[in-house]
């Protein structure tokens, strides 16, 4: 019987899957997505791959939970950012330039990595699903800035952030990239005639 390094055996079991969801986060940003696998998500834990499959099915069910806990937590960090915005357009500032910074830091590379990768079409529906509840916060500014057709313009606001993310990642400055993204989706909203607050990442 394997050795119960916690007090019970449910935190034994917390802490087991715990380190094999860090050992897949490294697994993921050093090698890629491919190399997710109960294989070598064991191997880096320390753990032989038998003991994988009592927390895990397969790679793309480890995939799904890493990359899903990623987007929840950066969900969380965007709405707080944006509820302290005083107004809708405030509101829709603070989203671009937290998305932008987390991006900088690097809190995204879990999602874009991961995201890419399971073949299983359930699982690829469950991330964007996701990643849908994660613009939730720009959806409901848009609506009240009587945005015609909230979803789409979010979606939209989203592909430009993405592009951005892609020049950040290829060494442009954070700060510039942000400045120029910010105008960007202003104008796209109709918000040239307010002005621009800077609010942080809190």
């Amino acid at each position: 019987m394997p050795r119960i390094d916690a007090p019970t055996v449910a935190e034994h079991r917390a802490n087991q899957e715990r380190a094999l969801l860090d050992a897949a986060r490294m697994v993921l940003l050093q090698n890629g997505p491919q190399a997710v696998t109960p294989a070598t998500v064991g191997a880096a834990a320390g753990l032989a791959r038998s003991s994988v499959y009592k927390y895990f099915s397969s790679g793309d069910e480890i995939l799904f939970r890493i990359v899903s806990d990623a987007l929840l937590e950066w969900g969380e960090r965007v709405r707080d950012t944006v509820e302290r915005a005083e107004t809708p357009a405030g509101q829709v500032d603070a989203y671009v330039r937290t998305t932008l910074a987390l991006a900088a830091s690097g809190a995204h590379r879990i999602a874009v990595l991961g995201s890419a990768l399971p073949r299983d079409e359930a699982t690829r529906r469950d991330l964007a699903d996701a990643h849908h509840d994660s613009a939730a916060p720009l959806r409901k500014a848009l609506t009240a800035l009587d945005n015609p057709d909230p979803d789409l313009t979010a979606d939209l606001i989203d592909g430009a952030l993405g592009r951005a993310i892609e020049r950040i990642d290829a060494g442009r400055p954070h700060d510039e990239i942000a400045r120029e993204t910010i105008a960007f989706v202003r104008r796209a909203v109709g918000l040239n005639h307010r002005p621009i607050r800077h609010h942080g990442m809190g």
